[in-house]
């Protein structure tokens, strides 16, 4: 029978319901009739592939020491998994309660969890995929400790009232056999000895159990007789016990910073009382008590001193001094400082048997942010080099980009220039976690992320084959000179902390070159070199921008105007006093406003450059009369022309990074063209000075804060107002006045004298350097407008509207006209052009596309001497929301990226300049002068729209959402074609077809709880995309069919058949005198025979989705099925083998049976029935 799918039927519905809003316009012509749509829905499924990084505060932490894998617990009811290197798994609890404890089934594929709502889980870890088998719910006690003992089914659980109840871990039901607090502790005890902190058996005899209590006895429990053999008292509360392995004596470390070491037999006091960082007084006192002692353990070695490790007990006049973990070593102490607090640590040991010296080789440490692996081995005990990818967070996570099916070459360049910074002095031995397998993936495409750090660091990693590895890391900040002090500090900070702190970046691949803005609004262009150079002098470009207009209105596409609303910044409210002010030019401060004054000091001495990324230039936004520089909003960089473009709330500006030159600056409202039906004009203009005196500037800053923080603080936004400095008391009301209301507009030679000026350089070309730009400045300081108001878009939306990058992160919107996106691209940027010429798209968050034309020299040495020309060419498309993506398709539906220039070194020798020359394309591929026309793809926070070039006329629109918005919206190649895709602040992510925008996916995946998922998710191609799901994880999801069916392949796997190591050899003598460990049989003792059934109100079992039923009916795949396979013909072996032994013993039996009843019927044969 043929499976329905109920999403074809969907898809039909949308389609339809759609018709409305995605069809062509009336009219125009129907130019993607050529166009074959080849997605569908049926390519698309969206799922979780793998998470990178550190758990998100861990809890607690296990090690199977025969499977060779780390488990890690967290706050937050998640499970990690770790292997070898690329070998990891996540999985999560529901319910998100936090992981208490774990335990792993050694060598049995299987882990017990314990969470804080007094819930156990049994997990299989026999598939890629772990799943729950069974829960346990407790109804009436809390959990405190489990303890399962090697090889053995029966789990102990201790309490909060001070029991122990035994559960089997295969059924997952509980024994009727309890162990009492009150049978445990002496009848004379008159007080509780509160919760189980510690349950373990004597190593040399499984029938004896000791019970620690937290406050401070210790119980040896004989299961067998059901009483307490012996009983341990100490006045200070309990933290942890460790047995040594001969059974004959355990080590307990106490809450005042002390290790007491008892003999089994002799429980009336302490063998040894020791104060490991405790100051030893001369009198022979009791030393200073000294801070708890959390954990110890107790590794005994063949050839030498046993080890005993600690974590804390320092003494409390160490005051600010990093949590250490202690490890001593016969007469030795090494005491080995942490960078963050201690959560677990564990000792790896050679054997799994706790009666066997144990050997122990290296201790895993896990912290709050980190895990380190000590090798004890080695003299100084150095750490492992962590294979993992855990140091995501190492500086928090400011912005995210993700690039699928990169160049080849790419990886290898990047990992030769990274290893070089490895540091030196780890262990020489391998990583000791080493178990699983790593997935048999058939995607090998090449994938690269890079995120953006607040200390001004770039991490480039490699993400192929759902792994991830660090690749290269570059230092921004090396090129600023950094403050010693605080008194050193500059003031033109615009941040208060992470001055460096990674805004936006824009990377080309294929060449290599890589743009970075920073929140100090500077702009740095890198080229990738593998040669090591040192720069004498940092090339610096300063750049003045400043808004023309700070209030503007802004149009309506469907031709209605609505009421807008005032924003607080516009009138005299108190708000206004909430944030913190810069001086003002009315101030009579001696040094006056800041003015052409960087945020940033450029580093002035020579500046050392590995291979890598090295600096071509550095770019900053000045101080404006008093107003700091307003942050970048976007950022675009292309090799093939060689610019660079950025723009913020002021506008934009178009930089040469191969002539080092400003080309072009100019304020938002200036790109649009006189005629232009979406033109920006002032609403309120403010009162002219009559004399030429520079206005008075009042600038109110918001404080920026760090972008990483949870709390998302507010982006800094500036207003600015001028008034006559000689009536100051009328200031607030002239600002709010009206233009109706009889105030003084601006004098009308100031505007002759502005538009002159605006065609003066209209005719050359718009190339602006920095002597015009200040000119423009001083002109446009003489025209402003007054309140800022919300556009009309936004009022009738009541939505946020946001843009790509910064101010996706903040809560007070700007509402000045920003520029929220760039696309380079060879199009036709008027209606009149019959033949492609490179020109530039322009976005704005008011939801308007414009198109500017650039007109290029030559390639060769005509490009370096001559200048590159730009002009204005008006608003192409006016959208709803802000503007996020922009893309070109040509007459077929073919994505056309923008151009590039293949990667050459700039510092190698001039023969291989050559070479890559001769390589490298001329000029741009002639194939599209033939094209007669284009598609330009447009997504805004609203909609999306398809307009034809050079007709600009638009054939598709469709509406994306109505309550929401789009936070991140791409245009990616899928399934050998392209789509949009979106992910909205309600959750959805959604791919659209191209050109016709015909929905194909729409699922409601994640709420946006957290403004980090909308500052780092990020699509890319092949179905590929991420997010930061915590502060210290990288979640990767797939939109791909193909991918999800390939899933289980490629995911890898974490239980590999292992032999168990053979018992340790009991030697003659232990056999003859009974001297060897002592088994119990706890099935005897446990089971419901015994020791009946247990109150079915103490705990309720919970089956789980991970039974076996539900893991045949879930396990897919080829390996799957060929595991299946295998494992069902090994059992159809194993009891055919099994059935044959049967079978001869039973014919046996049947001979033997027919052989006495032939000699039976011999016997009495003849006798007559009285003589028998």
């Amino acid at each position: 029978m043929k499976k329905f799918n109920i999403r074809k039927v969907l898809d039909g519905l949308t389609a339809a319901s759609s018709s409305s809003s995605a069809t062509a316009q009336p009219g125009t012509p129907r130019e993607n009739d050529v166009v074959q749509e080849t997605l569908q829905s049926e390519h698309f499924q969206l799922c979780k592939t793998v998470r990178h990084g550190f758990p998100y505060q861990p809890s607690s932490m296990a090690f199977d020491p025969v499977q060779k894998i780390l488990a890690i617990g967290t706050q937050t009811g998640a499970l990690r998994l770790f292997g070898r290197a690329g070998v990891e798994c996540y999985c999560q609890h529901e319910g998100n309660a936090a992981v208490i404890q774990l335990q792993f089934l050694i060598n049995e594929g299987a882990l017990v969890s314990a969470l804080a709502d007094d819930s156990i889980h049994l997990w299989n870890l026999r598939q890629k995929i772990p799943a729950i088998l069974h829960s346990l719910k407790f109804n009436r006690e809390r959990i405190t400790y489990c303890h399962l003992p090697f090889q053995s089914k029966w789990l102990y659980i201790g309490t909060e009232r001070g029991n122990i109840h035994i559960v089997n871990v295969e059924s997952f039901t509980l024994s009727g056999y309890v162990i009492m607090w009150n049978k445990a502790i002496e009848l004379s005890t008159k007080t509780h000895p509160g919760p189980v902190v510690h349950i373990s058996d004597n190593p040399m005899d499984e029938g004896k159990l000791l019970i620690g209590f937290e406050s401070g006895i210790v119980v040896l429990w004989d299961l067998k007789c059901k009483k307490a053999d012996y009983r341990y008292n100490y006045d200070e509360a309990i933290h942890s016990v460790a047995w040594h392995h001969e059974g004959k004596q355990f080590v307990c470390s106490h809450s005042d910073g002390t290790l007491t070491t008892w003999n089994v037999r002799t429980p009336a006091k302490p063998a040894q009382i020791i104060t490991p960082h405790g100051k030893q007084p001369k009198d022979g006192k009791k030393p200073e008590p000294c801070k708890p002692i959390l954990k110890v353990e107790y590794k005994t070695t063949r050839a030498g001193d046993p080890f005993m490790v600690l974590s804390g007990g320092l003494s409390y006049d160490t005051v600010g001094r990093r949590a250490c973990l202690t490890v001593m070593h016969g007469k030795s102490t090494a005491v080995l400082e942490m960078d963050y607090p201690i959560v677990d640590f564990l000792t790896l040991c050679e054997t799994p048997y706790p009666n066997d010296f144990q050997e122990p080789y290296a201790v895993v440490v896990l912290l709050e942010k980190d895990l380190v692996v000590i090798d004890l081995g080695q003299i100084g005990y150095p750490i492992f080099e962590n294979p993992y990818p855990l140091t995501i967070h190492e500086s928090p996570v400011t912005c995210c980009e993700y690039f699928a099916d990169c160049p080849a070459e790419l990886i290898p360049a990047l990992y030769s220039v990274g290893c070089r910074q490895k540091r030196q002095g780890y262990s020489k031995k391998e990583w000791p976690i080493s178990g699983g397998n790593w997935g048999q993936g058939t995607q090998s495409y090449p994938e690269i992320i890079i995120t953006g750090h607040a200390d001004g660091s770039i991490k480039f990693w490699d993400a192929s084959a759902l792994m991830l590895q660090v690749l290269y890391k570059l230092k921004t900040a090396k090129v600023f000179e950094r403050a010693r002090g605080k008194e050193e500090k500059p003031n033109t900070d615009i941040v208060d902390e992470d001055p460096f702190a990674i805004q936006t970046l824009s990377w080309c691949p294929e060449s290599r070159m890589l743009c970075v803005a920073g929140v100090s609004a500077h702009v740095i262009v890198y080229r990738f070199s593998k040669q090591e150079i040192t720069t004498e002098v940092v090339q610096l470009l300063e750049v003045r921008m400043q808004c023309e207009f700070s209030d503007v209105d802004s149009p309506d596409p469907g031709g209605e105007q609505t009421p807008t609303l005032p924003t607080p910044g516009a009138s005299s409210s108190p708000q206004e006093s909430e944030l913190p002010t810069q001086p003002s030019t009315g101030s009579n401060s001696s040094d006056g406003p800041r003015d052409n004054i960087p945020c940033l000091q450029v580093r002035s001495s020579p500046l050392k450059q590995s291979p890598g990324n090295q600096v071509e230039l550095v770019i900053q936004l000045v101080w404006v009369s008093g107003e700091p520089p307003q942050q970048i909003t976007s950022l675009a960089i292309n090799s093939s022309y060689g610019l660079v473009v950025f723009g913020n709330s002021n506008g934009l500006a178009v930089v040469d990074y191969l002539q080092k030159t400003l080309l072009f600056n100019m304020g938002t409202s200036e790109l649009y063209s006189p005629s232009d039906p979406y033109q920006r004009q002032p609403r309120s203009p403010r009162k002219a000075k009559p004399s030429g005196d520079i206005p008075t500037v009042t600038s109110c800053m918001s404080r920026l804060s760090s972008l990483y923080s949870e709390s998302m603080k507010k982006l800094r936004s500036s207003h600015f107002t001028t008034c006559d400095s000689n009536d100051g008391s009328n200031a607030s009301e002239d600002r709010c006045r009206s233009p109706t209301s009889g105030s003084t507009s601006p004098c009308n030679s100031d505007d002759d004298k502005k538009q002159k000026f605006i065609e003066k350089v209209k005719l050359k070309s718009r190339r602006f350097s920095k002597t015009v730009a200040n000119d423009f400045a001083k002109m446009s300081r003489k025209i402003s407008s007054s309140s800022e108001q919300k556009t009309d878009l936004d009022a009738r939306d009541n939505s946020f509207t946001r843009s790509r990058s910064s101010s996706v992160a903040s809560i007070d919107r700007e509402s000045r006209e920003a520029i929220s996106s760039f696309y380079f691209c060879e199009s036709f940027p008027r209606k009149t052009d019959c033949l492609v010429s490179p020109c530039l798209l322009v976005g704005t968050t008011h939801g308007s596309v414009m198109m500017v034309a650039l007109n290029l020299p030559p390639s060769g040495d005509q490009r370096l001497q001559q200048p590159v020309g730009i002009a204005s060419c008006g608003t192409l498309v006016q959208l709803k929301g802000g503007i996020l993506t922009m893309a070109l398709l040509d007459a077929t539906g073919t994505l056309l990226p923008p151009f590039f220039e293949q990667w050459y070194d700039p510092n190698a020798s001039d023969e291989e300049k050559e070479k890559s020359r001769k390589r490298r394309p001329a000029s741009p591929p002639s194939s599209q002068e033939s094209q007669d026309s284009h598609f330009a793809i447009l997504c805004s926070e609203k909609q999306a729209k398809v307009v034809a070039l050079p007709s600009q006329t638009r054939i598709y629109k469709h509406s994306i959402t109505e309550t929401s918005f789009v936070l991140r919206a791409d245009v990616v190649q899928m399934a050998g074609a392209n789509c949009i895709t979106c992910f909205c602040a309600n959750g959805h992510i959604m791919t659209l077809s191209l050109p016709s925008l015909r929905p194909l996916l729409d699922v409601n995946y994640l709420p946006l709880t957290d403004m980090r998922i909308a500052r780092t998710f990020c699509f890319s191609n092949l179905g590929q995309a991420l997010y930061l799901t915590s502060p210290t994880e990288i979640q990767r999801i797939t939109y791909s069919q193909e991918t999800c069916d390939n899933l289980q392949e490629m995911l890898s796997e974490l239980f590999t058949p292992v032999e168990t190591p053979e018992a340790p050899n009991r030697g003659f003598f232990k056999g003859l005198f009974g001297g060897g460990a002592q088994s119990l049989d706890r099935e005897d003792l446990f089971g419901e025979t015994a020791a009946g059934k247990a109150s079915r109100s103490l705990a309720q079992h919970i089956p789980g989705p991970g039974n076996m039923e539900g893991m045949k009916g879930a396990a897919s795949g080829v390996v799957g099925e060929l595991a299946r396979a295998r494992i069902a013909l090994d059992e159809r072996g194993q009891k055919l083998g099994e059935l044959e032994e049967r079978t001869a013993a039973m014919m046996a039996s049947a001979e033997s049976f027919s052989k006495h009843a032939h000699d039976m019927m011999l016997k009495y044969k003849d006798k007559k029935w009285y003589q028998l």
